[in-house]
Formats: structure tokens, C-alpha cells, sequence
């Protein structure tokens, strides 16, 4: 009998992969139209390692490391014996600026030192772009279409924005194409649990921070353009 030939089915080609597309919204909810993600950013897989060594590296950067205290030597204060050595009945001691007093100096304190870390560009950028993936696979990715970046600041528009969207009380994370004053920003600030970022500051941080990431205007184009661009 003649062995039956199994269809081996063919390897999945990159430009084969499922689109990853997000809806784009006006100001009134409505759904017009979709952007395409890129594949290169949108389509990363997960790496948890170095996920947490960026969130490491962000948390240690954010720290002043300014904190000082003084020792015994830079207290201001006299360096003259408090009593005799011997003949008192009491313990030894020197001035009052010894650690062990009230008002004297610390021992083994805190003194400024920098804390920074840092990571190179191309671990930035694939952190950034694995955070990004991420978002998109759990649908938390919209957009807002460029009109919103012409409009009068208003408030109420954007809390009826997202009362239509149904993410009212949730960590809305704005992507602008610039992070300057215009309507968009002052109608949106106001608004708790709002944050607004400029596409080229982008962090992976941030990302995780939000619950929604919603892209404004010409947001994508920019930040795709920008992690796309060789330096």
C-alpha cells in the first residue's frame, strides 16, 4: 500500500502576518476610519527581561540622589571636651557633635551620589516597541483624528469623549505629535487620570502606566518616523 503524503503546511511569511490595524475616532466617538500599526514596532514579541531591566533603569534615573547629611566635622558647634576624663563617674565623651548626642552629627549618612543608569539606544528602542506591542494586542490602542488638535479648549468635549468610548475613570495615556499648549492639551489636562506625551518622549513606562493609549492626529506617523530613523 502506498504511504499517504502528508501536507506539510507552508511557513507564514512576514508579510502574510495578520494587520494590525486601530480605529480612528472623531471628537463626537464616531468611527470613521483605521490607521495601520507597523509591523516592525506593533508586531514585537514579549521579553520580560528586558522589560524590568528598563523599568530599573527608569526608576533609578528618576532619583535626585541630592539627599545630605552632616558628620561630626560639619556640625557647626564647639569641638571642646564636655567634661574631664577622669573623676566623674561618667562616661567618656568628647564634644557634643559626636553621634551619639542630640543635635550632633550622623554617622555612616547619606550623602549626595548619582543614582543613574542608562541603556543603549537599541535596547530603548526595542523596550519601547515590545510595550507597544503589547497594547496592541490587548486592543488598547485608538486614535483621535487631527481635528481635535484645532479645537477650542473645551472640557466637556473631551469628558464626553471618553463617556462615549466607555474609558471615563480609566489611565488614558494622549500621544500628540507635539506636546505644545494648544486646545487639545488645555481642554484635556483637567480631566483626572489623563496624561499627555509628545511622540518623540514616547517611553516604555508610560506605556505600561496607561490603560488606553490614544494616538492624536498625525501622533503615529511621527513616533513610527522617529523609531525609524536612523541616527
Amino acid at each position: 500500500m502506498d504511504k499517504v503524503k502528508q501536507k506539510i503546511p507552508a511557513k507564514t511569511k512576514a508579510s502574510e502576518t495578520k494587520r494590525l490595524e486601530i480605529p480612528i475616532y472623531d471628537l463626537t466617538g464616531k468611527s470613521g476610519s483605521t490607521a495601520d500599526l507597523t509591523p516592525d514596532i506593533f508586531g514585537h514579541k514579549e521579553n520580560d527581561a528586558l522589560i524590568a531591566q528598563y523599568m530599573r533603569v527608569y526608576s533609578q534615573n528618576q532619583r535626585q540622589g541630592t539627599v545630605s547629611t552632616k558628620t561630626r566635622a560639619e556640625v557647626v558647634g564647639t569641638t571642646a571636651k564636655m567634661y574631664r576624663q577622669k573623676g566623674t563617674g561618667r562616661a567618656r565623651h568628647g564634644s557634643g557633635k559626636e553621634p551619639i548626642f542630640v543635635g550632633g552629627g550622623v554617622a555612616f549618612g547619606p550623602k549626595p551620589r548619582v543614582f543613574s543608569k542608562s541603556l543603549n539606544k537599541k535596547q530603548r528602542r526595542q523596550a519601547l516597541c515590545i510595550s507597544l506591542s503589547y497594547k496592541a494586542k490587548q486592543k488598547a490602542v485608538i486614535g483621535v483624528d487631527k481635528d481635535a488638535l484645532s479645537m477650542k479648549p473645551k472640557t466637556k468635549k473631551i469628558a464626553d469623549l471618553l463617556n462615549t468610548l466607555k474609558l471615563s475613570g480609566k489611565k488614558i495615556l494622549f500621544v500628540l505629535p507635539q506636546l505644545s499648549k494648544n486646545g487639545f492639551v488645555l481642554s484635556s489636562r483637567n480631566i483626572a487620570r489623563i496624561s499627555l506625551i509628545g511622540a518623540t518622549t514616547l517611553n516604555p513606562y508610560e506605556v505600561f502606566q496607561s490603560d488606553v493609549l490614544v494616538f492624536v492626529g498625525d501622533a503615529l506617523d511621527v513616533l513610527v518616523k522617529h523609531l525609524t530613523v536612523k541616527k
